[in-house]
């Protein structure tokens, strides 16, 4: 409906994922917000509830700036919320760890677990796992403390998605049931789809996108268990991956016309990138290529490893099994690499296994690093990236390269970045050494 989240059991609300309605306060002696700040928050809670962004943003911006001079947690949080929904990631982080603060130093100790909520939201939203799953957990031990058992639900929520992400299946098991449990019998949904969200995503990391797409269809196709949309958009990427995985891609075509909509209203980071990956999931051979490419341009705009790391497998994938193998290893290795440097263990075993069934990588968990330290053949690289090496081996910055090659230092990075991934190593001072040991062996530059 168009009104904000009713009150649950034990006088909670529903928490934002993104989009959502803060809950009423806690203390002994909340502070009251001024009619024109409610008023606000109102309205824009219920454009965004209808779909109406472009009505949303004036009064949300107005509940943003209020927040910024003010001390009271409340309001604060108000803040924070508003700027989830507006898609600024940096402010709701500030007003979530400004509100924190100011609970500790009145003592408001009720409110703790809420403004570590928004923390970690926000910390998931901009791609950063890890804090979000840092907050979380404190946030689950001041829930517990203060006796709330739906913001503990959320915690469990948050903390069954960084699990998707670092590959722990039975952290996810263990935090999603939990979540489950309580938003089962409290009504809250928000929670509960997250929770399934984690699951799933887990499923697509060990590489059963049947399952997945077959717990999240339900969710975010249209039907009686869809819920507020501002949540469910957030786990499309992962049913179109699913689903284009599973051979069903007609299943998937109506929701990425609706995620269209939810990536054009500026109100999620990432969202521009993954539309890309999804187009491309679903596009005729001869499109999808360059959607992926443009995916990756996107991806470059905004943080998160993760995100950028996984449309690195599909496009790997998506290479290999049209035989241009030297292109697919190449993006299996920045995918491998991308993983491994955000603690994504589990895809990263999947894009080793995709490296060896292209002929490329050696086996077992760490695969990245193995590359790194063994056989390393410049081979690998294609004519461009090898002379992009050969200058970079002779002390040229990525600027002088560019003007020698007449390319722009975009087009550099890109395939310095290719050829670092390809050749396992992290840095220029490695590279030359791996230069001037090829030349010496006779390796053809």
């Amino acid at each position: 409906g168009a009104n904000p989240p009713v009150p649950k059991a034990g006088g909670e609300r529903e928490p934002p994922v993104g989009p959502a309605a803060p809950r009423g306060a806690t203390p002994a002696q909340p502070s009251v917000p001024p009619p024109a700040l409610l008023r606000d928050h109102r309205d824009g809670m219920r454009a965004v509830l209808l779909g109406r962004f472009d009505l949303a943003a004036a009064p949300l911006t107005r509940v943003v700036d209020r927040g910024r001079p003010a001390t009271e947690p409340e309001r604060l949080l108000r803040s924070a919320a508003a700027a989830l929904m507006l898609g600024d990631v940096g402010a709701a982080r500030r007003a979530g760890a400004r509100a924190l603060a100011s609970a500790r130093t009145l003592g408001t100790a009720a409110l703790e677990p809420r403004a570590l909520e928004y923390l970690a939201y926000a910390e998931l939203r901009a791609g950063r796992h890890q804090l979000a799953r840092t907050h979380a957990e404190e946030g689950l031990r001041a829930a517990r403390r203060a006796g709330q058992r739906n913001t503990a639900a959320h915690h469990h929520a948050v903390l069954a998605l960084a699990a998707s992400i670092e590959g722990a299946r039975a952290r996810v098991t263990e935090h999603a049931t939990a979540a489950l449990t309580t938003a089962r019998r409290h009504g809250l949904a928000q929670a509960a789809l997250l929770a399934q969200w984690a699951v799933a995503r887990a499923d697509l990391g060990e590489g059963r996108p049947e399952e997945a797409a077959d717990r999240l269809g339900p969710l975010v196709r249209p039907g009686a268990r869809r819920g507020h949309f501002a949540v469910w958009m957030l786990a499309v990427p992962c049913f179109v991956e699913a689903a284009a995985l599973a051979g069903r891609p007609e299943d998937a075509r109506t929701v990425v016309e609706d995620f269209a909509l939810w990536a054009g209203c500026g109100a999620d980071p990432q969202a521009p990138a993954q539309l890309l990956r999804c187009r491309a999931l679903l596009a005729a051979p001869e499109a999808a290529d360059e959607l992926y490419l443009r995916a990756l341009d996107r991806h470059d705009e905004t943080s998160g490893d993760f995100e950028r790391a996984r449309t690195e497998l599909l496009h790997g994938k998506w290479l290999r099994r049209r035989r241009r193998l030297r292109e697919a290893r190449a993006r299996l290795g920045e995918a491998l690499v991308d993983f491994e440097r955000c603690g994504a263990q589990l895809w990263a075993r999947q894009a080793a296994a995709e490296l060896r069934a292209g002929g490329a990588a050696p086996s077992g968990p760490g695969a990245g690093t193995a590359r790194r330290h063994g056989a390393r053949d410049l081979s690998l690289l294609t004519p461009q990236q090898l002379r992009i090496a050969r200058c970079v081996a002779e002390g040229a910055t990525n600027r002088e390269v560019a003007l020698s090659l007449s390319v722009s230092t975009r087009t550099v990075d890109y395939h310095l970045r290719n050829v670092f991934a390809t050749l396992g190593v992290r840095s220029r001072v490695e590279l030359v050494r791996l230069v001037e040991q090829e030349e010496k062996t006779g390796a053809q530059l």
